[in-house]
Order: C-alpha cells, then structure tokens, then sequence
C-alpha cells in the first residue's frame, strides 16, 4: 500500500528567477521560499512556489556541469523530480529499490530550520525521478537550504484559482508502457486505474493510469503505436529527447472563471475549432447553459460513467514546444477526457473540408 501524496514538483529549468517570475504571473502561484548563496546553496538557485496544496520548485545551476544544467542541455526546461510525501521515506526508498528502481540518494536525514526532514531518491522515467520526503510537520519545507520569503509582493490568497495537481501525464518511447506500469505497481505500490487504445485518424496510442492507493498521485502513461503514423508522442519523444512528462493538470474549482483570468495574464491557450461544439452535445448528452460558455472560452466536454469534466490545454512556453500544461474541472468525472482527442481531430477535419469546399 502507498500512503504517497505529492511534496513538490522540481523543475529543471534555464534560470530558475525568469521560470517563477512566469508562474507567478501568469497562473497566480506565490513565491514561498528560496535558496542559492545566499543561504548556504553554492551551486544552484531554488525558487519554492504555491498555490492551493500545490507546491512547485524551479532549480537551475550556477556552473555549467551541474546535473540541472545538463537536464537542461539535454531536454529543455521539465520536469526532474516529482516527490512524493510519505510516513516512511526509508521504507519507501527500500521496496522501490527491491522491485528494479536504481538509487538516485540513500535515505539521509537533513536538519533544517523548521525541523528534520528524510530524504531519499531513485530512478522513475526518462531522466526524471522520485525522491521520497517524510516531514516532522505540514509546514516544513522541502530542502536545506531554503528559506522564506515575505510574501507581500504576491497575490492573494484568495484570488488563488488552481488548487490540486490532478495528473501527470508521461510520454514513453513505444515498448516501456508495460514495464513502466509493472514498475509502479510492485516498487511503488500504486493501481492500474484505466487503460485504453486511442485512434485518431492515421495515428494511434495505448494509454495506462495508475494511481497510488491513497488516491492522491495519478499518472497517465502514453506510447506510440508504431504500427500508425508519428503523431504527438512522437514529437514529444523527438523533442525532449526521450521519456518524460508532456504535461502537468492543474485542478480547479470553476474554469470558467480561470480560463479568462489566466488568459488576461498572459496564458496562451489552445485553440478549439468551432466545428466541435456542433457536436460535443451528441457525444457527451446536454450541457445546458455551459455550451455557449465552453465555445467562447474554447473549452472541451467529455463525460464517462461517473460524471462530467471541463479541460483546457496551454501551448507550450517552452521553445522546443514540449511540455505544457492543462486545467481541468471535475464535475465527477475519474477519467481523462481521451474522447476529446478523437473529438477535437474530426472538428479539424469538418473545419478543414468547409475550408476546402469554399475554396473550389
């Protein structure tokens, strides 16, 4: 059984001040603590940001060898570390490396300010990994050398619009799907939730869920067909130089009301042709009043045998045009809103044959 919930996110990033400066004001979230220095971190500047139980790190190096500059060189700007919070890091550390997981850091206590926290780390996907994090309290923060900051210049508490980390999305090289998921089952004691083969058009993609036993950590598996056309995973694949995560979803309570929010600060997000609201309707069952809200805001519907949900992508910010970000909402929903992808590839179509019909 895993008792695991999320700790934080670490990206590895180019210039850890320039990446916060864009989360902060582009989706709100709160500078809460940083190290480099100043604070004792020679070799590394770290920038904690939050919002809601959120919690995201930047960490970009200050000499050119170091192992974020060398994500960096390799991938672009991702994510290096999703850590998970646990009651036992050492017992945690010690069945993953048991079921295959190459250690990354033994368990160490690290004495902090705010009290001692154990740490230990192995290997996951890609160049990404899992530390394992057991803290004396909730407050305390997730490395040695950081400290906090005054949160004056930050925005309101209140005013905050995302509030959970809903999924992971990973992309994997085609043939690592199956040991992927059997790795998280046996070392990390997680559950396949869902699994589905995906068409659309020419390509195709076989996608796994897994999500640990407490419920809080989700992970949405991708791997090409190569049987079919290179579609996104592919491109993915290409451009960040192997396996690793395409895309972080962020929870919210009314999209409605963030989507224009976030877009007024500077979030780009995909557009929807208007083709696919002429049949979201007959695919998903009546959505009242939200149609003509979803259609302005170029928001998608999907439904499944618990209920509905409101997602939303953002283009990548990224030059490689890798890894982006989503919004969504359930209205309870457990899945993924995979329908839209076939959804959204016919609504191009349609649009596409109107564009050629006028044409001739």
């Amino acid at each position: 059984m895993s008792d695991f919930t999320i700790s934080h996110v670490e990206f590895y990033v180019g210039d850890a001040r320039q990446a916060a400066y864009y989360y902060r004001t582009a989706f709100g979230f709160r500078t809460i603590a940083e190290g480099g220095p100043e604070t004792g971190q020679q070799d590394r500047r770290s920038i904690l940001l939050a919002q809601g139980d959120i919690r995201l790190l930047m960490t970009s190096d200050l000499t050119p060898d170091g192992p974020a500059a060398r994500y960096v060189a390799r991938h672009g700007d991702g994510v290096a570390n999703i850590a998970l919070r646990t009651q036992d890091a050492e017992r945690a550390f010690r069945r993953a490396v048991e079921h295959g997981a190459e250690q990354v850091a033994g368990p160490h206590p690290v004495e902090q300010p705010d009290g001692t926290v154990i740490s230990a780390a192995v290997t996951a996907f890609g160049d990404t990994v899992h530390s394992f994090v057991q803290y004396e309290s909730a407050e305390q923060l997730p490395g040695p050398h950081l400290r906090r900051v005054d949160t004056a210049g930050n925005p309101p508490a209140d005013q905050q619009l995302l509030h959970s980390l809903d999924h992971f999305a990973v992309c994997l090289p085609a043939g690592e799907l199956e040991k992927t998921v059997a790795f998280y089952e046996k070392a990390l004691g997680f559950n396949e939730a869902f699994e589905e083969f995906i068409e659309v058009g020419d390509q195709a993609m076989e996608s796994k869920v897994v999500r640990s036993s407490s419920g809080a950590v989700t992970f949405t598996f991708l791997e090409p067909d190569v049987r079919r056309k290179p579609g996104q995973i592919d491109a993915f694949l290409d451009a960040h130089g192997g396996a690793g995560v395409q895309h972080l979803a962020f929870g919210t309570s009314v999209i409605a009301g963030a989507v224009p929010k976030l877009s007024s600060q500077g979030v780009e997000f995909l557009h929807t042709p208007a083709t696919y609201y002429d049949a979201v309707e007959g695919r998903v069952g009546s959505l009242g009043g939200d149609l003509d809200v979803l259609r302005e805001l170029c928001v998608l519907a999907d439904r499944d045998d618990w209920g509905l949900l409101y997602q939303i992508f953002t283009r990548s910010p990224h030059a490689r045009g890798t890894f982006f970000l989503e919004l969504i909402e359930r209205r309870g929903a457990q899945t993924f809103g995979s329908g839209n992808i076939k959804g959204l590839y016919e609504a191009v179509e349609r649009a596409q044959a109107v564009a050629d019909a006028g044409a001739r």
